[in-house]
């Protein structure tokens, strides 16, 4: 069974694109393992503790993924696939709140910079938490505050049972985001 790391949560975009791949390459039997982080993958890659990593590199929206540059300069890999993936960005809540209730967004920085009209519309206060699915997997457990939003995938709303107040809000549609799969130097 193909081991994927992928950088994100459960119901992240790296998650979807894990799946994808897994798909592709191996009819969809695969593990899939949730690393949080470009960092996390390709550490786990050089430690064999997973077969391929999956993680975003460039939005074509909002640009280069730096984080995902600034761990690839720190690690031996290579690269064996890509993969591109619509990436539709959400506002989700704990519960029906009015969007003029939310004050404060969490999710993570190259998700809020593909979302910039909307936020800037309602004037919301930006906090990274580092990935759009741990930030929906925090409200949802009450890490985060009940008032406050999330932005995030649709599946990330449905594997933490949070509310969907706002479905499309990135600026451009579609809103590309290309993944590269790697795996370790032999």
């Amino acid at each position: 069974m193909l081991r994927i790391g992928v950088s994100g949560d459960v119901g992240s975009f790296s998650e979807e694109a894990g799946f994808l791949y897994a798909a592709k390459a191996q009819g969809g039997k695969s593990e899939m393992v949730y690393l949080i982080d470009m960092e996390g993958v390709l550490a786990a890659l050089v430690n064999d503790e997973i077969d391929v990593g999956i993680f975003p590199f460039v939005n074509y929206n909002s640009g280069i993924v730096w984080p995902a540059f600034s761990a690839m300069g720190k690690y031996n890999f290579m690269p064996i696939d890509d993969l591109q993936l619509n990436v539709e960005q959400c506002l989700l809540a704990k519960s029906e709140l009015d969007i003029n209730d939310i004050k404060e967004l969490y999710s993570y920085t190259p998700a809020f910079e593909q979302c910039k009209c909307f936020i800037n519309h309602h004037g919301f206060k930006l906090i990274d938490w580092g990935d759009t699915a741990k930030a929906a997997r925090d409200l949802a457990s009450g890490v985060l505050p009940a008032n406050a939003g999330v932005v995030a995938s649709a599946q990330a709303a449905r594997s933490y049972g949070l509310v969907m107040l706002k479905q499309g809000i990135q600026d451009l549609q579609p809103n590309i985001t290309r993944f590269i799969v790697v795996k370790k130097v032999d």
